[in-house]
């Protein structure tokens, strides 16, 4: 299993805002890009997601920028992996054989582990509270 860069992404800038949540404060693109280390024209893309999936808010202009749409502790991490990949672990394995359906059965136990685990992860377990910067030398 493999997390993509995608969804690596969408948590941290998610986290990013889930800092100044609550405020009227917007952050803009190419903040976010470089306080959460991502290319500013993926994240564009990203965001675009986001926004469409009711996770983020936006508003354009001189004064826009972005906004986390639902509290911190009601956004998990289910909600962001489903969003941009889908599922939380998506299954292909096609049951034939003779040990088919018990491998399958075993792989959906895993799955729906992984995705009440995810349940249970919310965005304000992944930011960073400390406000402290890193900088490097």
């Amino acid at each position: 299993m493999k997390l993509s860069v995608k969804v690596d992404y969408a948590c941290r800038v998610l986290a990013q805002l889930a800092r100044s949540y609550g405020s009227d404060r917007l952050a803009h693109i190419e903040d976010l890009a470089q306080s959460e280390a991502v290319p500013a024209n993926y994240l564009v893309q990203i965001l675009s997601e986001l926004r469409n999936g009711g996770l983020i808010s936006s508003k354009r202009g001189k004064q826009g920028g972005y906004a986390l749409a639902r509290a911190p502790q009601e956004v998990t991490l289910h909600d962001i992996v489903c969003l941009i990949e889908g599922d939380v672990l998506e299954l292909s394995a096609s049951g034939e054989g003779f040990s088919g359906p018990q491998v399958d059965a075993v792989w959906q136990e895993v799955k729906d582990a992984l995705a009440q685990h995810c349940r249970t992860k919310t965005l304000d377990q992944m930011m960073n509270l400390s406000g402290d910067e890193m900088y490097y030398i």
